[in-house]
């Protein structure tokens, strides 16, 4: 179907570029198989740039297999915090786990072991045994995609999995003997930095010469992708409740459920508007402290509109109205004290580094304090 000359040119020139072209990324100075699996989970819907800190502060507090297998979930989640997509952290420990329990602490090398654990994908593992251990094996993600969709003139709708299957056969051709660990990385290097999304930057191409895509005028028609269906808008109504008394300068937070969406971690209260759109600010703090008392029999007294923020998940936005409030008459027994359900928590600004947060109730917090402190 492909040229084996065409085939022959991309490789050649593609790991000569490499060579020259690469970026120093913290990933890339060890072939430390787990640290490369770190990373490659990491990289999965975030930038380069995003995931950098966060590499260099996550392998320093789990530095081997052991330490991640034998860390608390919750240490998990707080140094994840902020990027986002957190059963990624969630699966890898679970993997992780699994090989220190039944390997011994060493990742596999063999493509069924390592494809069996959670959260391990064909892209994850064909990126671990090429890149750490120099076996042949593709690592087809959406940058690969795209580079092989023009280079070769593939006009075939990448999110089909028979797509995938024939991505993968030719990645798995074009490496060359001994070079599965450059090959793989300069084919992401090329997607990342030079044939991107928009506006590929063919003439610093290393590849440009023979890429059937530039010549047929197509290079910014491909890759063929079917529009996924936008995420749906969900409205949320956020209860910033501050503390008094002993609990002055404290925020009521509390831990979502056990399963699904953000398992686990913590968040101001907020609640799931009932109707398509928003009211007056009155009507808004009636209805958030009526929802609050019904489902998690805690009674507030919302006051001011604070501000609005929004969260966004690959399939859901979030869309957020913040009010400040305080714990109502109703969460004070009779014998002193307030009553709080067993999944809340007082906490001050001191003691969030306990507690894993998705970014959007940070960035409340953090506004909080801005204003507090002007």
């Amino acid at each position: 179907m492909y040229s084996e000359e065409q085939k022959s040119y991309f490789s050649r020139n593609l790991l000569d570029w490499y060579q020259t072209h690469k970026r120093d990324l913290p990933w890339r100075r060890s072939k430390n198989p787990y640290y490369i699996w770190i990373s490659e989970v990491m990289l999965q819907q975030t930038k380069v740039d995003t995931v950098i800190p966060y590499f260099h502060r996550f392998v320093a507090q789990f530095p081997t297999v052991e330490a991640l297998a034998t860390a608390p979930e919750e240490n998990v989640l707080k140094a994840w915090e902020g990027l986002g997509y957190y059963s990624r952290a969630r699966n890898l420990q679970t993997a992780v786990r699994e090989v220190h329990e039944r390997y011994g602490g060493i990742v596999p090398q063999n493509k069924e072991e390592i494809s069996s654990l959670k959260g391990v994908g064909p892209y994850t593992s064909g990126a671990i045994l090429s890149i750490a251990y120099n076996k042949p094996e593709p690592a087809v993600d959406g940058n690969v995609m795209r580079v092989l969709s023009r280079f070769f003139l593939i006009e075939e709708d990448i999110m089909k999995p028979a797509t995938r299957t024939i991505m993968e056969k030719l990645a798995r051709e074009l490496i060359l003997e001994g070079t599965a660990s450059d090959f793989n990385q300069a084919l992401m290097e090329l997607g990342a930095m030079v044939c991107t999304p928009r506006s590929p930057h063919c003439l610093t191409c290393p590849v440009m010469a023979h890429c059937s895509g530039r010549e047929a005028g197509m290079e910014e028609a491909l890759p063929i992708k079917k529009k996924a269906k936008p995420p749906r808008q969900e409205l949320r109504a956020v209860a910033f409740i501050e503390g008094t008394g002993e609990n002055a300068g404290k925020w009521l937070i509390r831990q979502r459920p056990q399963e699904g969406l953000l398992a686990r971690m913590w968040e101001l209260p907020h609640v799931a508007w009932k109707s398509e759109g928003w009211h007056s600010d009155e009507d808004n703090r009636s209805a958030l402290r009526q929802i609050l008392a019904d489902e998690e029999q805690i009674v507030i007294q919302p006051d001011e509109w604070f501000m609005d923020t929004e969260h966004i998940f690959s399939h859901i936005v979030w869309k957020m109205k913040v009010y400040r409030a305080k714990l109502g008459e109703a969460s004070r027994p009779s014998h002193g004290g307030e009553w709080i359900p067993f999944h809340y928590r007082w906490v001050g600004p001191e003691e969030l580094h306990q507690y894993a947060f998705p970014n959007v109730f940070i960035r409340i917090m953090k506004e909080w304090q801005e204003q507090a402190s002007e």
